[in-house]
């Protein structure tokens, strides 16, 4: 994925390069997040792929540029951690689970959360 590796770059280039980036922190750019958070569901509320495409673009900007902030994690680890979520929860997929509908995988999907969670 050669164009996300140079988003990387760039992201991280930007943290030591430019003022602005440089001094951004997890809670500074909270109400950057939220804006486009709705902007994104804006666009998907229009069914514009050019619109949609630009502010999922904008989620995936603000994802790394937490990974960049972080000395505690790093993009990969946050990659590593969603797949292996998705995999987890997906035993249908990747194991011996079985689901045949929808509404069976999210009641696995939802059993499995609680147990991550310690929950009963």
């Amino acid at each position: 994925m050669k164009e996300f590796d140079r988003l990387v770059e760039v992201v991280n280039r930007l943290r030591k390069e430019c003022p602005w980036d440089r001094e951004q922190t997890h809670e500074s750019l909270k109400p950057y997040m939220r804006e486009e958070l709705n902007e994104a569901l804006e666009a998907i509320d229009s069914k514009d792929p050019e619109k949609m495409k630009d502010e999922l673009g904008d989620q995936l900007l603000h994802i790394i540029m937490h990974a960049a902030i972080s000395n505690d994690f790093t993009i990969e680890d946050i990659i590593k951690n969603i797949t292996d979520k998705m995999v987890r929860r997906h035993p249908h997929v990747f194991a011996d689970g079985t689901a045949k509908t929808k509404e069976e995988v999210l009641k696995k999907w939802k059993e499995i959360k609680r147990s991550e969670k310690g929950e009963k």
